[in-house]
């Protein structure tokens, strides 16, 4: 009776409506191209980070205080200590204003719909470490071979941080052992423009002599609606 019962889960098909997690960011079964990349601002602002890094050297006790207490991936407010004048700085919030997005490798990006009532976002490329994510939308949690990864509160960035203005929401793993650490976040979001959605994961491990073992981070955007899918494969007749 087991057998039959396994059995016949592998034959019938899974019909489930998708999480509302991925509500207006990838429909089932609909391939969707995304990119891999990274966030850059012009060349120029390089001349002021410089003197903020030659400031922090000379300050590290009070930069250490200071960007404690700033937001992180955003730009630190104005200070005298920061190694540059008022005009400097503005001309810095400018530069850092035209950051863009530049592609590293376009990937196919699928949601699934798994047994065990789960969902998996199977990718290709460099993007496919996320393909062993799991969703389990009776707990809402991701689970990753190395464990459970737990709901966190929502985002919601402003404009000036390093990916721009977008909300989403992530999930968090932390676990310690006697062979070391283990750090591995998940986000999913769109952009506030609508025009983008965007995936960020990272896993660090580090082991317990306090070697970096691990660290990997992708970025991800990719176009919602139609713009952003591909063509599926006709069935085979």
């Amino acid at each position: 009776m087991k057998f039959l019962t396994a059995l016949l889960l592998l034959i019938l098909p899974l019909h489930a409506e998708a999480p509302k997690i991925f509500k207006g960011l990838l429909e089932k079964d609909v391939p969707v191209k995304a990119s891999i990349g990274i966030v850059v601002p012009p060349p120029e602002i390089e001349r002021y980070i410089a003197k903020v890094e030659a400031s922090a050297r000379k300050n590290k006790e009070w930069f250490a205080e200071y960007t404690k207490a700033s937001k992180p991936g955003a730009p630190l407010p104005f200070h005298e200590n920061l190694g540059l004048t008022k005009e400097e700085y503005d001309d810095y919030l400018a530069l850092w204003a035209k950051r863009d997005f530049k592609s590293a490798e376009e990937v196919v990006l699928v949601l699934r719909e798994t047994f065990g009532k789960t969902w998996s976002i199977t990718a290709t490329g460099e993007a496919g470490i996320i393909s062993t994510l799991r969703y389990d939308p009776e707990k809402a949690v991701f689970r990753s071979p190395n464990g459970e990864m737990k709901s966190l509160e929502d985002i919601k960035t402003e404009a000036t941080s390093i990916l721009g203005a977008w909300s989403g929401h992530e999930w968090r793993l932390e676990e310690e052992t006697g062979l070391g650490k283990i750090k591995e976040n998940f986000a999913l979001g769109r952009y506030d423009d609508k025009e983008y959605g965007l995936l960020v994961y990272r896993v660090q491990e580090i082991s317990s002599e306090g070697s970096r073992l691990l660290d990997k981070s992708l970025v991800l955007r990719f176009a919602l609606g139609k713009a952003g899918h591909l063509p599926t494969q006709p069935n085979p007749r």
